[in-house]
């Protein structure tokens, strides 16, 4: 009974702060440096990334479609954690209004959830192009393409104002103290003065519809993919599938593996520390990470960033290898490919096409 009364007679917090990632000045100092590094290029590449798939024909494709929302989220994403992360780092430690911090939570929410079913609606359509490659140009027309990317913004947008909503009608009495960068679920529930037994209920149900739902729907294409890719024919032409999956598999492989480990580890093993190191691996290594891995492992989008520099480049490389080699001398010598069936006849030669 005194506990309770004491609890009531607390003033509820009005501010949290944030302790951030290291209390040491040096330390702070390196890391700010290198932090705001990688904030600094992960918008120039994804920002680079959405301006080629939207001004070069040639990536608007369903595949680089999702890629361009997918680098839109990162952006998005990053810049909701950064700012208190920084700020933390600058002045440690970093208080943030509880308005502000409700309002993070939302956004980090919404982000998270809306990253999960991007990257199942991605492995969809791998699976589309590889496992029923006659019927793609239907199954991912432009209408269900756009329908994926609105349900995954629309859905992450849903699942947020629920949970964030039952985080905010909570009372938080006790210190206001968060040992983390940004205003997260698990510490701000740690906080909380009164009882959260719905709070995590809504919490765990959300997860299970969002986070395992989209895991099951990408291991289900992926599994599929690998048993079409078993009955190829030639090891190359399974070998030529895969590797149109393979950025896909890193960044989702990544992504799926810190956020699980994180948030299924038993309570009694729970390290605040090892929660703030693997906060960081997925709010910004993996969108400092996600395109580079797209650009090494795509061959279109790198033809595309070669031809902004080399303007001629991009549409060789991109040509199909029967394409440029439609036009043939198949006798006589000194005769190029490309060259004028006209000119090819008076050479003696035959001009063949074999693909347009």
């Amino acid at each position: 009974m005194e506990r309770s009364l004491e609890l009531a007679n607390r003033s509820i917090s009005h501010s949290f702060i944030l302790l951030g990632l290291s209390t040491r000045l040096g330390v702070r100092d390196v890391l700010f440096a290198v932090f705001l590094a990688l904030y600094l290029l992960t918008l120039l590449e994804n920002t680079l990334i959405v301006s080629l798939i939207c001004s070069h024909s040639e990536l608007r494709k369903p595949m680089y479609f999702f890629l361009g929302n997918l680098s839109c989220l990162e952006m998005c994403y990053v810049s909701v954690t950064m700012p208190t992360l920084l700020a933390g780092l600058s002045s440690s430690p970093c208080q943030v209004p509880f308005a502000a911090c409700i309002a993070q939570l939302f956004l980090f929410i919404s982000l998270m959830a809306t990253k999960c079913i991007l990257l199942a609606s991605m492995a969809y359509d791998r699976y589309v192009a590889i496992c029923r490659p006659l019927h793609y140009p239907l199954l991912m027309r432009p209408q269900v393409c756009w329908g994926l990317a609105l349900s995954s913004w629309l859905g992450g947008l849903l699942v947020s104002a629920v949970k964030t909503s039952c985080i905010a009608s909570l009372s938080y009495c006790g210190p206001n103290v968060l040992n983390h960068f940004f205003c997260d679920v698990s510490p701000l529930l740690n906080l909380s003065c009164t009882h959260v037994a719905l709070t995590e209920l809504v919490d765990f149900i959300s997860a299970i519809v969002i986070f395992c739902g989209s895991l099951l729907v990408a291991l289900a294409s992926y599994v599929a993919i690998g048993r079409a890719v078993l009955r190829m024919p030639s090891a190359a032409t399974g070998r030529k599938a895969l590797s149109t999956c393979a950025s896909h598999l890193v960044v989702m492989g990544i992504f799926y593996t810190v956020v699980l480990f994180m948030y299924s580890r038993p309570t009694h093993i729970e390290s605040t520390d090892l929660n703030k190191v693997l906060s960081v691996v997925y709010t910004v290594v993996t969108p400092a990470c996600s395109p580079i891995v797209y650009c090494l492992r795509n061959r279109a989008v790198r033809a595309v960033m070669r031809g902004a520099l080399r303007p001629h480049a991009v549409s060789r490389e991109l040509q199909p290898t029967g394409a440029r080699q439609c036009r043939v001398k198949s006798t006589g010598a000194g005769f190029k490919a490309g060259s004028d069936p006209e000119e090819a006849r008076k050479a003696g030669g035959k001009w063949t096409e074999h693909s347009r």
